[in-house]
């Protein structure tokens, strides 16, 4: 039988993720949390750490004719990176012609919603920065794992994946994209994350764009030049 859920809310794995983090946090980090859920997440850590709060967006881009089969995806960010698997693509028949155009595409989507949740604020320059990834939790590691190479790719100068809770074998797989992980939970029955949280609704973009600018508010708060 499956037990009792590990964290009340994505607030309590966020103060929780925080605490860990706090013993050994990284110099003047950037917290990247993947929208949705893992913004309230992200928002408590980049809160205790008065660091600055931004979104990795990530899009998929899937094989023609099955979206769900990714063959490779495209991340957000002030150097906007289109990761490609190889393998997966040759499995799919995509043309190279077909992943750019589709590639371009989930650009426009990222763009989109990036102005949706930050308007015409421009992404944190991200290189030679210590960045703190965040989500809610994983369960197959795929969208993160892009993520994590296109942060390689523009040059950030170390990688801290901190996630409430996931199975312990993609944490082991993803270990070796980053710098450090911070998993609180790798049960071995792990089934699916809401089963982690005893509330796990839909996070809306209403509550993401909130926690943005209360997050940019408390950094504001914290950063004044006379120091109070």
């Amino acid at each position: 039988m499956f037990g009792s859920p590990s964290f009340t809310d994505r607030a309590d794995a966020g103060r929780r993720l925080a605490e860990a983090i706090a013993r050994n946090a990284p110099e003047a980090p950037v917290v990247l949390a993947l929208p949705r859920g893992g913004v309230p997440v992200a928002f408590e850590i980049a809160s205790a750490l008065a660091a600055p709060l931004d979104l990795l967006l990530v899009r998929k881009i899937g094989a023609p004719g099955y979206p769900e089969f990714a063959v490779g995806a495209v991340v957000d960010g002030d150097d906007p990176q289109t990761i490609i698997n190889e393998d997966a693509m040759a499995h799919s028949g995509a043309s190279r012609g077909y992943v750019e155009q589709e590639a371009a595409r989930q650009l426009q989507e990222i763009e989109r919603r990036r102005e949706l949740y930050f308007g015409n604020r421009k992404p944190i320059a991200l290189k030679d920065r210590n960045v703190i990834v965040v989500d809610d939790g994983i369960a197959t590691g795929s969208t993160v794992r892009a993520g994590l190479k296109s942060l390689r790719r523009v040059g950030v100068k170390s990688i801290l994946l901190a996630v409430p809770v996931a199975p312990n074998d993609v944490i082991c797989a993803l270990a070796s994209e980053v710098d450090k992980v911070i998993c609180l939970k790798r049960p071995e029955d792990f089934r699916a994350v809401s089963l982690h949280y005893r509330t796990f609704g839909q996070t809306p973009d209403s509550e993401v764009v909130g926690l943005l600018l209360h997050a940019a508010a408390i950094l504001r708060e914290r950063t004044r030049p006379d120091g109070n």
